[in-house]
């Protein structure tokens, strides 16, 4: 059950990705496009690791993941605002 779950949520963070992917092209302007692509690709990434952390359980791999997380949550809004 939790391989299936963690696939689910691969896959909807690779959604969010491909949508961030998409505002950096069809967005006006730098600050717009910074922004959706920031958001997007923020939460796409953290949903992927989730799902690997969710498919691997606490194993090595998932607390890898775990740590990306935190780091990416951490340092994502503070790459976003220095540009």
């Amino acid at each position: 059950m939790s391989e299936l779950a963690g696939k689910a949520i691969v896959i909807i963070g690779t959604l969010f990705n491909l949508f961030g992917c998409i505002g950096l092209i069809r967005l006006p302007d730098v600050y717009n496009r910074l922004q959706g692509a920031t958001k997007c690709v923020t939460l796409g990434t953290c949903s992927i690791l989730l799902g690997v952390l969710i498919s691997s359980g606490v194993s090595p791999t998932g607390l890898k993941a775990l740590a990306a997380i935190l780091f990416i949550v951490i340092t994502a809004p503070t790459a976003a605002h220095a540009d």
